[in-house]
């Protein structure tokens, strides 16, 4: 009887292969996500629009903006009580700096994750989640298996820095 068995030779092959495959995928399609370039699928827009209202203090416009607007609005209501009102304004304010810019719009599915480099803040890097609903973007404040995915993107980019 003969045994059936893997040659030494055809699994090394196999195992070159198979590093050869990896090597041709990018980290993004490794990860699950995919980098969007097309200003047509971004979420950037409402990003800028959200943090326009944020800058003038007009919390009810941008928390409209979200797939959970009361919980966006108690929390938005929240952070401005204790930072104060004025600071508040300057903080979001601070994304149209010339200095702060959005280096990365990840994807996976519905769902964008925004990357800010925050150079006023010593590069900082900074999230913003959204997703799709109906054909717009609106602030993503529902947690969901592809938003954990995202942040771990977030994370990941944060190490690489």
């Amino acid at each position: 009887m003969r045994k059936i068995g893997v040659r030494p030779r055809f699994f090394l092959r196999s195992l070159v292969l198979v590093a050869a495959l990896g090597a041709c995928t990018t980290p993004a399609q490794q990860a699950g996500y995919r980098v969007v370039t097309d200003p047509a699928e971004s979420a950037r827009p409402v990003a800028l629009k959200i943090l326009k209202h944020l800058a003038a203090g007009e919390l009810e416009a941008a928390a409209a903006l979200s797939n959970a607007p009361q919980r966006r609005l108690e929390v938005l209501r929240e952070f401005r009580g204790a930072v104060g009102e004025e600071q508040f304004r300057k903080l979001f304010a601070r994304y149209f700096a010339p200095e702060n810019r959005i280096v990365m719009e990840a994807a996976i599915g519905s769902r964008r994750l925004l990357v800010w480099d925050l150079g006023a803040a010593s590069h900082h890097l900074a999230g913003q989640y959204f997703v799709e609903l109906d054909g717009s973007f609106v602030m993503d404040d529902v947690p969901s298996l592809e938003r954990a995915k995202l942040q771990g993107v977030l994370e990941s980019q944060r190490r690489k820095k």
